[in-house]
C-alpha cells in the first residue's frame, strides 16, 4: 500500500528557508500523475500551495508563494520536495503532500485522493 510521509517542518524566522520532503513507499508511485503540496492554517480551509503534473511536465503555484517556493521531485528516490525560501509568518500551518493517479486540471485539495499526515511549519517574525 502506498504511503506518503512528510518531514522537514519546524520553526523558522521570517526570511529563512525550509525544505519539506515527502518520500513515497509502495509500488504505485510511478503511476502518480499529479503531486502536490497543500497547507492548512488554524481556522482556514486547506489550500493548494504548489502542484506538479507529470504527464504535462507542468508546475503551478499559488500566488502567495510564487517566486519563493519551488516544487520538485526525484523520480528515482520517489521523493517530492518543497523548497521554501524567504518565508513569511502567513506561511505558517500544517503542510501536506498529496498525490493522485489522474492528471488534474488544477491544484485543488478536493481533487487529490492520497494524503500524508502533515508536517507543521511555524514562521515567526
Amino acid at each position: 500500500q502506498e504511503s506518503l510521509v512528510e518531514s522537514g517542518g519546524g520553526s523558522v524566522q521570517a526570511g529563512g528557508s525550509l525544505r519539506l520532503s515527502c518520500p513515497a513507499s509502495g509500488y504505485t508511485y510511478e503511476h502518480y500523475r499529479s503531486l502536490g503540496w497543500f497547507r492548512q492554517a488554524p481556522g482556514k480551509e486547506r489550500e493548494g500551495v504548489a502542484c506538479l503534473f507529470r504527464a504535462r511536465s507542468a508546475t503551478t503555484y499559488s500566488g502567495s508563494v510564487r517566486g519563493r517556493f519551488t516544487i520538485t521531485h526525484d523520480n528515482d528516490k520517489r521523493i517530492l520536495y518543497l523548497q521554501m525560501d524567504n518565508v513569511k509568518p502567513e506561511d505558517s500551518g500544517m503542510y501536506y503532500c498529496a498525490a493522485d493517479m489522474r492528471d488534474k486540471p488544477q491544484c485543488s485539495p478536493d481533487l487529490f485522493t492520497h494524503w500524508g499526515q502533515g508536517t507543521q511549519v511555524n514562521v515567526s517574525l
